[in-house]
């Protein structure tokens, strides 16, 4: 079989060395099996993705696409005897369009790239994951991330106008183009985006772009107590008259979890826990206005303090604090288990006090953090030291299973952003109807008929 793909491919862009295998054999989702794959290939056109899946297809051969391997779900996990099609060569500019306020790429491109490219042209790409600086731009599609602006711009899909797509039988197809509408048909691009690499790959994708904001403010807002910050979110967003691009929750355990990370103190370190606002506008004065309301109105709402940064560096330093937190989880706690639900941002309160009580109860240590301003928490259970592997992933099956009861009480879902994959789709029943499930399941084996593309992942055996 390697033979074969050599021929196909060239050997160059063909891996089947056992130590460089195990590279591919996991992302960096906590607590899932590493699978070694018989190969990894490496495609660096639309062709050579379309003559791997005809071959696949043909011998019934399993397909994992892959991009950056930053995945929190397992959906880049291999299953048993499978080829992991990593896109990380094709990582192409294909044409920036300043015009149009449009960009298309090839997959293997990193996001924080496309965002500085945008910026050089005083445009902005709004699609902000917490690890956009590794994160590539293939895997934000395949997952429909979100990341830290989603209250004002939304998540990955709002931004992708076309796709060029292999299907697992090989065939090339578009989807979408330029235009900022179009029903013409069904809407086959967001089907695409955050369908896990599970009915096709994605070969070129193009973007939309938008003006770039001309002033920044982020507020750090220390609370003395979670449920005080977190009620305060709602009344923002409903009562204010001002639309932060983000809202970001950090409790006590995750900044502290970033300080050691960073070897730097936050502000107020006794606080309960911090919230993270930014603002953007088109002049300095409006800025400086909506701030100091907004500010005012947070200390009314508990607030302990409000500290103002609308330099470049004053930002950055902030944002160092939150983007930090996975950092040093992994760092510093490598057993652990990263949640991703999401809940309407009224019932925030609710699920984090519970995701406490829980924790508490199951004697696991917890985490929360996240982006408030939409309702995805990051709920994270760690396991305390001297509690042997077979406790915890007791003690973590039971809290689970209490956080999505609650979750689904509170109206919310199973996953806000990670996605799926291997990680939650035992889950999966608790949060849709059979017809539901059924449904999709159709629709996947209208694409796959063989089932090659990324088995075993979304949904329950």
């Amino acid at each position: 079989m390697v033979d074969e793909l050599i021929r196909l491919l060239g050997v160059e862009n063909v891996k089947f060395d056992p130590e460089e295998l195990e590279k591919y054999s996991h992302d960096e989702t906590s607590g899932v099996e590493a699978q070694i794959p018989l190969a990894v290939v490496f495609p660096t056109s639309t062709e050579q993705v379309s003559m791997i899946l005809r071959w696949a297809n043909e011998r019934r051969v399993p397909i994992v696409p892959r991009g950056a391997g930053t995945g929190l779900s397992a959906g880049a996990v291999p299953t048993k005897d499978s080829i992991v099609v990593s896109l990380e060569r094709m990582n192409r500019i294909v044409e920036f369009d300043e015009e149009n306020m449009t960009i298309t790429v090839e997959p293997g491109v990193i996001t924080g790239e496309i965002q500085k490219i945008a910026e050089e042209h005083g445009l902005f790409y709004a699609g902000d994951p917490a690890s956009s600086e590794s994160s590539s731009i293939g895997g934000n599609v395949a997952e429909n991330a979100g990341g830290v602006k989603v209250i004002k711009y939304g998540p990955t899909s709002f931004h992708v106008l076309g796709l060029e797509v292999v299907l697992p039988t090989g065939e090339i197809v578009t989807f979408g183009g330029k235009t900022l509408k179009n029903v013409t048909g069904y809407d086959l691009v967001r089907l695409f985006v955050g369908s896990e690499g599970t009915l096709g790959i994605v070969t070129k994708i193009i973007l939309r772009l938008v003006p770039k904001s001309k002033c920044t403010a982020v507020l750090l807002v220390p609370f003395r107590d979670i449920e005080d910050a977190l009620l305060c979110v709602p009344k923002v967003l409903s009562q204010s008259g001002v639309l932060p691009a983000s809202i970001e929750f950090m409790d006590k355990a995750s900044s502290e979890m970033a300080s050691r990370f960073l070897n730097e103190s936050i502000p107020n370190p006794e606080a309960e826990c911090h919230l993270i606002f930014e603002l953007e506008s088109t002049s300095k004065q409006s800025l400086t206005r909506e701030y100091i309301e907004l500010g005012e109105k947070l200390m009314q709402m508990k607030a302990l303090e409000v500290y103002i940064a609308d330099s470049r560096t004053q930002r950055m330093k902030i944002w160092r604090f939150r983007k930090a937190i996975a950092e040093g989880i992994i760092a510093f706690r490598p057993t652990h288990c990263m949640e991703d639900v999401v809940v309407p941002t009224a019932n925030m309160p609710k699920l984090v006090v519970s995701a406490y009580d829980i924790a508490r109860r199951f004697d696991l240590e917890v985490l929360n953090f996240g982006h408030v301003g939409d309702g995805n928490v990051h709920v994270t259970f760690l396991k305390p030291d001297g509690m042997s592997d077979d406790v915890w992933k007791r003690s973590l099956e039971k809290a689970l299973e209490e956080l999505y009861k609650i979750t689904v009480q509170l109206e919310g879902n199973l996953t806000g952003e990670h996605g799926v994959g291997l990680k939650r789709k035992k889950y999966l029943s608790m949060f849709l109807q059979e017809k539901e499930l059924a449904l999709m399941r159709s629709i996947k084996r209208l694409f796959d008929p063989n089932n090659i593309l990324n088995p075993g992942k979304i949904f329950p055996d």
